[in-house]
This record gives C-alpha cells, structure tokens and sequence, in this order.
C-alpha cells in the first residue's frame, strides 16, 4: 500500500510514511501540510466520508463528474485515500498493518477511543516503537474538558481571540478563517518534525499531544504579556494597535488603505510624506509613547490627510520613503497582486483543479505538489 518510490525525490519529506486517521481540518491540514512536503500520506476515511466532502456550497465538479465541497479541497491535496470500518475485522486489520510500517499517525478522535480498536498509541508503539503519534483533540487528552468536543468557534472565544477582535463599542468577533484550527495544524506539524529528529538520536518514537485550546492560548503571545505585565484584559481595539499610533485604516478619495508606520522614525516619514514639516517637532506626536497619549488627534490628522490622496498615488509615495503600507484586497484581488503571481502561489492541479501552493521555498528542495484530493476510497 504504501509508495515504493517517493512521489517526489527532491522533497524535504521524502519517504516519510504518514497515515491519517482525521476529518474536518485541523488534522487534516497538518496532513497535507506533509504531503506538500513531500510524505506520502494516506488518508484513512469512514465509509461515508470527511464530513467536509459535504461542506458546500461551493462544490468542485471533477473531470469524472466527482463533487466535493471547495472546503475538502482546501486541506487534502496530495494524499491518497481509503475507506475503512474499524467495526470490520479485515479493514481494521488492514489499518493496524499500515499503521505498523507508518513513520507518523495523525488522528482526531476524542480521548481513548481508537483504544478499543488498538489503534492507540500504546498498542500501535509496541509493535512499531519508532512511530511518531499525533493525537489532535479540542482539549488535550487530560484535564477537566478532556473529553468535551472542540470546535473552532467555541475554541475562539474561550482562548481571549474573540474578545480582542472587533471594534471596541462592538461585539467580540471570530476570526474570518478557522484560525484556531489552522494554528493547531501547524503547530502538530512542527511538533511531528521535532519528534522525527529526536527519533534520528534515539531510535524511538513518541506521543505527541496537541490541542486546539493549547494552541490557541499559546498564540495570544504579546497580548498574554500585557496581561502579565499589567494584570487588566488588553482592550478591543478594531483595526488600531494596542501599543503603536498612528496605526490602521485610512480613507483615500478611492478606497481605504492600511497604514503601520510602527516606530518614530517611519512615522516622521509619514509626515514628510504628507509635508506635515509643522508636525515634526511637535511633542504631542514625537514619540510613540505620546502618539498614543493622542491617539485621537494624530488619527484624525492622519485621516484628513489621507482623504486628499488617490490610493494608488499615497501608496506609491508611501512605498517610496519607506513606509509600509497597503491596499485592503477582496480574495480575488489578493491572485491578481502581481507579488503572490511572482512567488507563484497558486499551482495547477489535475482534474483541472487550481491549488494553494504551501508557503516553503528551499535552496535545494522542492514541494510535492500537482495531486488533488483523493475521492473517496480510490485507493481501497
């Protein structure tokens, strides 16, 4: 079953055996994210499927007439696919043999379950004790919520991210991706990487732990600090920044745009770029530390400023003296920047499928990319 030669010898992954007993994203995503690496990843479904097939609309129509959800496509490129009953004697054994010969399992299921099938990671470890597991829950395979379901939404708002995102009169908001899933999916990926390393000292493989609230927490970084330093919940503060003025959306004559001049040099070009000279000595703005003492005023200031320009031209002289900013693009404009065409982020696929190429470029190396999802059970 498993591939005798890789798909593709010069990537990083290449030969590395995954199987992947996970739906919806979070596994999934880190599954792909291996596959695009280079590993040869089989996924291993129910017999009526990742419930994501059915997450449309939209739906992608295959050459074949196949239809899955966009949503599917988004996080399981790459793999090939099987279809298996654990209830079934000679699908489970069938598992069990590939999860014997396997560098790496990735699974999804609450807390114990696979147990009962002998798909844990202390029945799989025995008869393969270099196998790296990754078990992915919403809360850890310990604690009070161990076996409480974890869901993106609900992992949003019980890790801090929905009350820092929104306006600051307005109600917490999610982010607009599942961001929650995404992280955890990341982060299992690098913490799968890090086990295989220290497989290469030891000889011997491990369980990894992974949670969607873990990773989440993890990720208020900065904001956690604050609270650390200061003992109050940092505020909702829209589109500005807690710690940097003048920070955030700006109207021009023709669409808003982003501006982040992020310490007191940029911020003196910012005014030279308006010919704001009067403002460069004034202290109520000299520091950042004073901007955000008036944060209100230099804002506003800012803003009238900005409302005489074309967009394109206060970019363009933006870009010129050194100041970041940028357009706010709708999805579809985001494929027309000519930077994402240049770093060729978007790939061809077959069936006539157009894929999300993942972010890694290597001196010597190349992705795996060009397979699409598998259809269910093709490979059964």
């Amino acid at each position: 079953m498993w591939l005798d030669k890789p798909r593709n010898p010069d990537a990083p992954l290449a030969g590395l055996k995954v199987l992947e007993l996970a739906r919806i994203l979070a596994g999934p995503f880190a599954g792909q994210t291996l596959a695009d690496l280079g590993a040869d990843v089989i996924k291993v479904e129910a017999p009526e499927g990742d419930g994501t097939r059915q997450w449309g609309p939209p739906f992608v129509e295959r050459e074949d007439g196949a239809r899955e959800a966009a949503y599917y496509h988004g996080c399981n490129r790459g793999k090939r696919g099987i279809t298996a009953d654990f209830r079934n004697v000679e699908d489970l054994a069938n598992v069990t043999d590939l999860a014997g010969q396997a560098d790496v399992v990735i699974e999804n299921f609450l807390p114990g379950k696979l147990a009962k099938f002998m798909l844990d990671y202390e029945s799989l470890a025995y008869a393969n004790p270099g196998l790296v597991y990754c078990s992915i829950t919403g809360f850890g395979q310990d604690g009070p919520r161990r076996n409480e379901p974890g869901y993106d939404f609900v992992i949003q708002a019980m890790s801090g991210f929905m009350a820092l995102t929104g306006e600051p009169e307005g109600e917490p908001m999610k982010h607009g991706m599942s961001i929650s899933d995404l992280f955890c999916g990341l982060y299992s990926t690098i913490a799968i990487q890090a086990a295989l390393a220290m497989r290469q000292r030891t000889g011997k493989g491990q369980h990894i732990d992974m949670a969607l609230y873990d990773c989440s927490v993890a990720l208020l970084a900065h904001q956690a600090q604050s609270f650390f330093t200061t003992g109050q919940n940092p505020a909702r503060m829209g589109n500005m920044h807690a710690q940097v003025s003048a920070y955030g959306v700006f109207p021009t004559k023709d669409g808003p745009v982003v501006l982040s001049p992020a310490n007191d040099r940029l911020f003196r070009k910012l005014l030279e770029v308006f010919e704001r000279h009067d403002l460069l000595d004034d202290e109520r703005f000299a520091t950042n530390e004073a901007r955000i003492a008036n944060r209100a005023e230099i804002d506003g200031i800012i803003a009238a400023e900005t409302a005489q320009w074309e967009r394109e031209t206060l970019l363009r002289h933006c870009r010129e003296a050194g100041v970041p900013a940028g357009p706010i693009y709708e999805v579809s404009e985001v494929f027309e920047e000519p930077q994402v065409q240049a770093r060729g982020m978007t790939f061809p696929m077959a069936d006539g499928l157009t894929g999300l190429r993942s972010p890694f470029k290597f001196s010597d190396a190349e992705l795996a990319l060009g397979e699409p999802s598998p259809k269910l059970g093709q490979d059964d």
